[in-house]
C-alpha cells in the first residue's frame, strides 16, 4: 500500500486508506498504520465512480476520515485518482463491473482440464487487460494434470506475442516458489473462471491461509463460486510482501468499451496490420481481396484460432450474446 501522511481539514482528521473489499456500502480500509476500518461511502454516491455497477473495488485508494469514538469504524469522502482499473460488464447489473484497481499485474489462471481449456475466456481477458493497460501474465495451473491437444500450441503462440506465461501446480507445489519471485512487491489480481483453483493456490503461496476451496460440479465439469466477493490478500509478512486481490470465479467474461470494429486494435498481431489493407479501414477482414490480416493469416503469421476467435467476439459484442 502506498502510505501517506494524514492532513487537517478544519477540526477534522483525514488519512489516506486502501480498500481490501466491500459490499453493499460497508468497505473495509486498512489505513496506514495497519489498522482496518469499516467504512461506508458518505452520501453512498462517489462522483468519480458515477456509471459504475460497484462504487469501489479492491486496491482503490480512498480518502477517509476515521471515526474518533470508534478505532474499528470511519467514513469514505472521496476516491483517489486510479492508475488503472480491471474492468468486465455485469450483465445482470448492466453497467461495468470494477474487479481490481490499481494493479502492477493481472494473473489469468487457467487449467488443461477441470474445468476444461477455453482459450476464448483467456483472449477476453488479455483484450481487456490491455485496453486498461495492466500487464497481463497466464498462470497455467494444474499444470500436474498434462496438457489436452491444442493447448501447448495456444500457449505457445500467446507467447509469440509477447505474454508471459508459467505453470505451476497448488496440488503438487510445482513452481509455487517461482511464482512466488513474481509475484513479490506487487499488487496482482488472480482472475480466472469458477474452479481453476485460485484460492488453492493462494494457500500454497502462504500455508498461514486457509482460504475455503471447493470441488468441481460433476454435473458440469465447472466450479462452483467459493470466493463470492473480491479481496485484498497479503502473502508474506516480510518487505516484498504480495498483495494479491482474489477475485470471484467468472464463467462468462463480457468486454467492456470495446466496439467491434475497433477489436482488431486490441489483437497485438493484428494492430499493426489496420488501416494498411487495400481497402484501408473501411475493410471488415473478412473476405476483401487485399485484406493485410488475411494474408498474415494464411501466411501463419497470426494463428488462425486466434484470428476464429477474433471473429467470434467480433460476433458477440456486435449482437450483444456472449458465450461461455
Amino acid at each position: 500500500m502506498r502510505r501517506t501522511g494524514r492532513s487537517r481539514l478544519g477540526r477534522q482528521y483525514l488519512t489516506e486508506g486502501l480498500v481490501l473489499c466491500g459490499t453493499n456500502n460497508q468497505f473495509e480500509v486498512e489505513t496506514a498504520d495497519g489498522t482496518v476500518r469499516l467504512c461506508p461511502i458518505k452520501g453512498k454516491i462517489l462522483k468519480e465512480s458515477k456509471g459504475y455497477y460497484n462504487p469501489l473495488a479492491p486496491g482503490d485508494r480512498v480518502l477517509i476520515e476515521p471515526d474518533e469514538q470508534d478505532s474499528v469504524r470511519g467514513l469514505i469522502l472521496s476516491l483517489l485518482p486510479r492508475e488503472n482499473g480491471f474492468v468486465r460488464w455485469n450483465q445482470k447489473g448492466k453497467a461495468p463491473q470494477l474487479l481490481a484497481a490499481n494493479l502492477d499485474l493481472l494473473v489469468i489462471v487457467i487449467t488443461p482440464d477441470e474445468p476444461p481449456f477455453r482459450p476464448r475466456f483467456v483472449d477476453r481477458v488479455l483484450i481487456q487487460a490491455d485496453a486498461e493497460h495492466i500487464v497481463p501474465l497466464i498462470l497455467v495451473n494444474k499444470s500436474d494434470l498434462g496438457f489436452p491437444a491444442g493447448m501447448e500450441d495456444r500457449l505457445s503462440d500467446w507467447g509469440r506475442l509477447g505474454y508471459r506465461i508459467m505453470t505451476a501446480s497448488a496440488k503438487t507445489g510445482d513452481h509455487i516458489p517461482e511464482l512466488a519471485s513474481v509475484l513479490a512487491g506487487k499488487l496482482s489480481a488472480f482472475v480466472g473462471q469458477s474452479g481453476v483453483g485460485k484460492s488453492s493456490l493462494l494457500n500454497a503461496l502462504d500455508k498461514n491461509l486457509d482460504l475455503r476451496t471447493n470441488v468441481l460440479s460433476e454435473k458440469y465439469g465447472r466450479g462452483t463460486h467459493t470466493t463470492t466477493k473480491g479481496r485484498l490478500i497479503r502473502i508474506g509478512e516480510s518487505i516484498s510482501a504480495a498483495s494479491v486481490i482474489d477475485t470471484p470465479g467468472i464463467r462468462r467474461f463480457i468486454l467492456h468499451d470495446i466496439p467491434a470494429k475497433d477489436l482488431a486494435l486490441y489483437f497485438r498481431e493484428m494492430e499493426d496490420l489496420v488501416g494498411s489493407c487495400t481497402w484501408g479501414l473501411s475493410c471488415t477482414h473478412e473476405h476483401e481481396s487485399g485484406c493485410s490480416i488475411l494474408k498474415a493469416v494464411s501466411e501463419k503469421r497470426i494463428h488462425e484460432e486466434r484470428y476464429e476467435s477474433w471473429q467470434r467476439i467480433r460476433e458477440e459484442i456486435e449482437i450483444g450474446s456472449w458465450a461461455d
